[in-house]
């Protein structure tokens, strides 16, 4: 399940990010008249009639693996994440009929009407991650139901939906979606400038790309903060591990890198900032940050995971952050796209950085909740399957997503052949 949602969740995201790409530039095409971007939306267009292809055939795996690899899981909250799944099911639904019509539209409908086709494709991406996101932090954040001999009595399906971390949890992955595809996108017209192309599609999709990273990366900080300082007071153990806190501490000072030792009780190799986890977790330099030690050893998650985890989705993300604004400063220093190559080779590194980034953020998620799938309710021992063999289907799949992955490489880059033959032969 892990393997399956690391490699879907990439296609998730850019499901959220490229149609939005393709709307704003068919937009400024249209409002400019500017042929350049009419086709920077049209190629956009068929790289993401691929991208949902291979996207909706690693997702429709990821429903069935939920009932055969977690069946004690699916009796048990059925009734609670019914709701969100079935709603992301009525947007996966609208967003593939009206891709449909804005691909097989660009000559057959009006302009005009032919953008209006692509604004309920990036409506229904978002609106899917949303829905997908609410089930996962009712799993956090169990609400909207009671307790009744082990079951679930009395469930109200939009209290759950609705639960405490809805608003943290949604709109941070609504976010680094947008961030993940403005760096994935600027990432390849980096790499053709380095090349040599600096032409017009380039620099323009650059530009736009560098545009969604840019404002992407601010609002994912302020977000993440903001979920980090929720996880502070809804799973004190999460942000424990996160930040490799082991004691309980009043003035706990902030923790830079090192590497958790739950042997030695304590994070060694840390650069430390006095008062500065207290600060940023309540505001308070004084307040108190309850440690591991606080808890029972089979309670904690894995220290090492997520603290790893947490450190590197931190600290590349402020890298990127960096990345953006130095980026944007020498576009208004120079008034024109930068062709340093030092640059160009950072923006390049950014688009793998930037889905590390992601990935790293849902194992902090994940992992940090162990050992509960709802958290403080079920274990994930009682809520996996006891099947055996699964070794051998893990194997299997794992070498279906390789292939699917280099099928997949194969083909965008021949489509990306495929343009640059076509605006010779146009020139």
């Amino acid at each position: 399940m892990g393997t399956s949602l690391g490699f879907h969740i990439v296609f998730a995201v850019l499901g959220v990010g490229v149609p939005l790409l393709m709307a704003t530039a068919e937009g400024i095409g249209l409002w400019r008249r500017d042929p350049t971007w009419m086709m920077l939306a049209r190629r956009w267009s068929s790289a993401f009639g691929i991208l949902f292809a291979v996207g909706a055939v690693s997702g429709t795996v990821l429903s069935f693996e939920l009932g055969l690899l977690w069946p004690g899981f699916m009796a048990f909250s059925g009734s609670v994440i019914g709701l969100p799944f079935s709603a992301e099911g009525f947007a996966f639904f609208l967003e593939a009929i009206f891709l449909g019509l804005y691909l097989y539209g660009w000559d057959r409908l009006r302009p005009f009407h032919h953008w209006l086709t692509g604004l309920p494709v990036a409506a229904s991406g978002a609106a899917s991650s949303i829905f997908v996101v609410m089930a996962n932090s009712w799993m956090n954040t169990p609400s909207g139901f009671k307790l009744v001999g082990g079951h679930l009595a009395s469930v109200d399906p939009l209290a759950a939906a609705f639960n405490p971390s809805t608003p943290t949890e949604t709109i941070h992955m609504l976010v680094s979606a947008y961030v993940v595809t403005g760096f994935v996108v600027a990432a390849v017209y980096a790499a053709g400038m380095l090349r040599g192309r600096h032409d017009a599609i380039h620099r323009r999709g650059l530009l736009l790309g560098m545009a969604m990273a840019a404002v992407a990366i601010v609002l994912a900080g302020i977000t993440g903060d903001n979920s980090a300082r929720f996880t502070y007071g809804a799973q004190p153990v999460k942000f424990a591990a996160m930040e490799g806190l082991y004691a309980t501490t009043r003035g706990a000072p902030l923790h830079v890198g090192g590497i958790p030792s739950d042997s030695q009780g304590r994070l060694l190799y840390a650069i430390e900032i006095p008062y500065g986890l207290s600060l940023l977790a309540a505001f308070d330099p004084n307040a108190e940050v309850r440690g591991l030690n606080s808890f029972p050893a089979d309670l904690r998650p894995n220290t090492i995971v997520v603290h790893l985890s947490f450190d590197t989705m931190v600290g590349l993300g402020i890298g990127l952050g960096l990345l953006a604004l130095v980026f944007w400063f020498l576009v208004w220093r120079s008034r024109s796209v930068p062709r340093n190559r030092l640059l160009l080779w950072c923006l390049v590194a950014s688009g793998p950085a930037a889905v590390i980034t992601m990935e790293a953020g849902w194992f902090v998620t994940e992992f940090g909740r162990q050992p509960w799938i709802v958290y403080g309710i079920i274990r994930t021992t009682a809520a996996a399957t006891s099947a055996p063999g699964l070794g051998l289907v893990f194997g299997v799949f794992t070498a279906i997503y390789v292939a699917l992955a280099v099928t997949l490489s194969r083909l965008l880059l021949l489509l990306a052949r495929h343009n640059r033959e076509a605006s010779k032969n146009h020139e």
